[in-house]
């Protein structure tokens, strides 16, 4: 798709502050000798027009990090808006800047569904068994997971009709922190994309063990 007509861009909404990881903000975060958010934008590099990146106001992009910049907002939802109205893309892919293990099958796949649906997000089914807790925080009730999927990132969306979402939720004081749920909201069909296990999101300490042993592995496959 990068060398059609259709414009595309990766769009990487990183300005939070990471603190259940509690080492500053979690996009500049190193695994093995690079940041979280170089490493989820090299991966999309190669595969899109151009690579743009919410950031704090005040920080700079790390010199790992191929893309250019935009002054995030106080939630996701705000810094993935400012995003989109950056770009003229046909066609964004949304990208968690903690999800640094993104194959190229994924993007592929993504694509492609986005043309065919106009929207799409990665996602695994769901593995575990399932339980709501009881009030006293025991076992409650079990959840069937048949049809139960995990979603993921990247979503690939039609830029104008996620611009629209955006917007409606916005007027509606409606908040979210899924940009395919506001797809959804407004009516629009979503395609599930198998993704992978190793697009793990590294949110916690224990997260980022795993990534670092991740790392050793997926570098030296690559190189």
């Amino acid at each position: 798709m990068r060398g059609g007509h259709v414009k595309v861009a990766a769009l990487i909404p990183a300005a939070g502050s990471g603190t259940r990881l509690g080492l500053g903000p979690k996009a500049f975060v190193p695994v093995e000798g690079r940041t979280l958010l170089g490493r989820s934008a090299a991966a999309l590099a190669p595969h899109v027009h151009e690579v743009l990146i919410a950031l704090p106001a005040g920080l700079d992009l790390p010199g790992d990090v191929p893309g250019r910049t935009v002054v995030g907002g106080d939630t996701r939802q705000a810094s993935v808006l400012a995003l989109l109205r950056a770009t003229d893309a046909d066609v964004v892919l949304i990208h968690d800047a903690a999800r640094p293990f993104l194959p190229v099958r994924v993007i592929h796949d993504l694509l492609a569904a986005v043309q065919e649906v106009g929207a799409a997000t990665a996602a695994l089914p769901v593995a575990d068994t399932l339980v709501r807790a009881d009030p006293a925080g025991g076992w409650g009730t079990l959840t069937p997971r048949e049809g139960l999927w995990a979603v993921q990132t990247p979503q690939a969306f039609r830029r104008a009709a996620l611009i629209a979402a955006h917007k409606a939720a916005l007027a509606d004081g409606h908040a979210a922190t899924d940009d395919a749920g506001l797809i959804a909201r407004a009516g629009q069909p979503v395609a599930l994309v198998p993704g992978d296990a190793r697009l793990l999101k590294v949110t916690t300490p224990g997260d980022l063990l795993l990534a670092q042993a991740l790392a050793r592995v997926w570098d030296a496959e690559a190189s």
